[in-house]
């Protein structure tokens, strides 16, 4: 196994062929493909509700999707750069990355599967639910296609890494955000487009954030910071919480576990 996954990191890293945007539009490329085919599963639903059977797997989707991204905040960002450059700069850039997250998140009307409506009160009647979904999923992928374009800036093999880790952890996200759509719409196809749609918006910010992160070494410790207080922002105050509405908590700490563990085997293959 090990042996498939360096011939991967070297497919990868061959198609990029040293271009920092290329190998940052290949790896969040993965990440939306993954989590479009994600959402696909919907199909095997019978109905427009799904009850707790449809409950449970989005906690059981985020828990393992968090495990990933935790991971990943610490063995492809943080700790890359504060051995590279010390600790002032990335942990600099780690708050800054949580705080702008936390602004987000107040300032953009977005709809959690279970917490439900957030963001200013006069948003509400404004925009329609589904949307208010989607616009919850961006923020969630916002940290994931910031990291991809940082980490492609500095390292290739742990920028790789993260991406394939991103893509596998994006599979039951897409699932996470077409079970919503499909249980109150019923429809397949909007169900599978707000699924890419979310995957879209990591390419989107993918690669700006490879293109700002080239540009000098001196903001490489902020960026790798920030990306990496963004994830972990969002998995402990957006996806760990949410997993722990609905009376599923055991199954979604196990998946957590099972993410983390999983990371953990990708940077040892693959670093």
């Amino acid at each position: 196994m090990e042996v498939c996954s360096l011939g991967l990191v070297e497919l990868i890293s061959g198609l990029s062929d040293g271009n920092t945007l290329l190998l940052a539009l290949i790896l969040s490329t993965m990440a939306m493909l993954s989590t479009t085919l994600g959402g696909l599963p919907v199909a095997l639903l019978r109905g427009r509700d799904s009850g707790r059977s449809f409950s449970m797997l989005v906690d059981i989707g985020l828990g393992f999707s968090s495990g990933v991204m935790f991971v990943a905040s610490f063995t492809s960002l943080l700790i890359p750069a504060i051995e590279d450059f010390g600790l002032p700069l990335p942990i600099s850039g780690l708050v800054t990355g949580a705080l702008v997250i936390h602004g987000v998140n107040a300032i953009i009307p977005h709809e959690h599967l279970i917490k439900g409506y957030e963001g200013p009160a006069g948003a509400l009647r404004k925009l329609r639910a589904a949307w208010l979904v989607a616009l919850a999923v961006i923020i969630h992928n916002l940290p994931e296609g910031l990291s991809i374009g940082v980490a492609t800036a500095f390292e290739v093999r742990d920028a790789i890494t993260l991406g394939i880790a991103i893509a596998i952890q994006d599979a039951p996200e897409g699932l996470a955000v077409a079970l919503p759509v499909y249980a109150t719409t019923g429809s397949l196809r909007r169900a599978v487009l707000y699924a890419w749609l979310s995957g879209l918006s990591e390419v989107v910010l993918a690669l700006p954030s490879a293109a700002l992160a080239s540009l000098s070494a001196s903001l490489l410790p902020l960026a790798m910071g920030f990306g990496a207080g963004a994830m972990i922002y969002v998995v402990s105050h957006e996806a760990l919480p949410e997993t722990h509405r609905s009376g599923h908590e055991n199954k979604a700490t196990l998946s957590f576990f099972s993410g983390f563990i999983l990371m953990l085997a990708l940077d040892t293959m693959l670093g």
